[in-house]
């Protein structure tokens, strides 16, 4: 389930303009590094040409610009925060690609019925900013036609730790942002019984990396 306006997160406070600022700066220096780095590399090995790609917690668009660089036909960025919308729609602008790239702002599991369907879906370091993973997961799935690309952390117990450390900041700070650890094998089971297969895993240190393919339709899981 969706969580009601007054309990969901403030993505806009986690996620600020100096913030998505930053990134767009260290991204025009030196490129897309890290695991979007290798969610791209992913994505491009499938044969990127021409199709859609819906980009999922898109942040600055990164991804979807790198995309689009590829071959892509169009790209449609979602996000919850401002500063990230703003800042990735008048990068897109002054790269003249506002005809084929497009961002829109709010929850996506709220949003996901009114986006159209896309060949490529991505959700980079997005499970472990929502709640609710298995209605995320649902939603990614139901809008992917063809290839689901995901990262997000090692469902270990030092990681697992580290976020409760991290949450704990973020209460005292008064922030109602938190970070997840989802359990793993939950969230391949439920992307396998979407009709999917996984083809790519790359585990590193924190973050795991992986690629699945669609091999038959099935209706979102209730």
């Amino acid at each position: 389930m969706t969580p009601p306006p007054c309990c969901q997160p403030d993505y806009d406070a986690a996620f600020d303009a100096k913030s998505a600022r930053r990134q767009l700066l260290a991204y025009r220096r030196s490129g897309p590094e890290g695991t979007t780095r290798r969610l791209i590399d992913a994505m491009r090995t499938d044969g990127i040409s021409q199709a859609t790609v819906l980009d999922v917690g898109a942040g600055i668009g990164v991804i979807g610009l790198e995309l689009i660089q590829s071959g892509a036909a169009a790209v449609t960025n979602v996000d919850a925060a401002r500063a990230q919308v703003a800042v990735g729609s008048r990068e897109i602008e002054r790269r003249g690609l506002a005809d084929r790239a497009t961002f829109h702002l709010g929850d996506f599991v709220a949003i996901a019925e009114r986006l159209e369907p896309a060949d490529i879906v991505t959700l980079h370091r997005v499970v472990c900013c929502y709640g609710d993973w298995a209605s995320l997961v649902d939603a990614s799935t139901d809008r992917t036609r063809r290839v689901l690309g995901l990262v997000y952390p090692n469902d270990r117990w030092w990681i697992r730790l580290a976020i409760r450390c991290g949450n704990l900041a973020l209460r005292l700070s008064g922030q109602s942002f938190r970070g997840y650890v989802h359990p793993e094998r939950k969230i391949d089971e439920r992307i396998r019984a979407a009709g999917f297969e996984r083809r790519i895993r790359h585990r590193g240190w924190v973050w795991q990396t992986l690629v699945y393919e669609r091999v038959r339709y099935q209706p979102a899981a209730a």
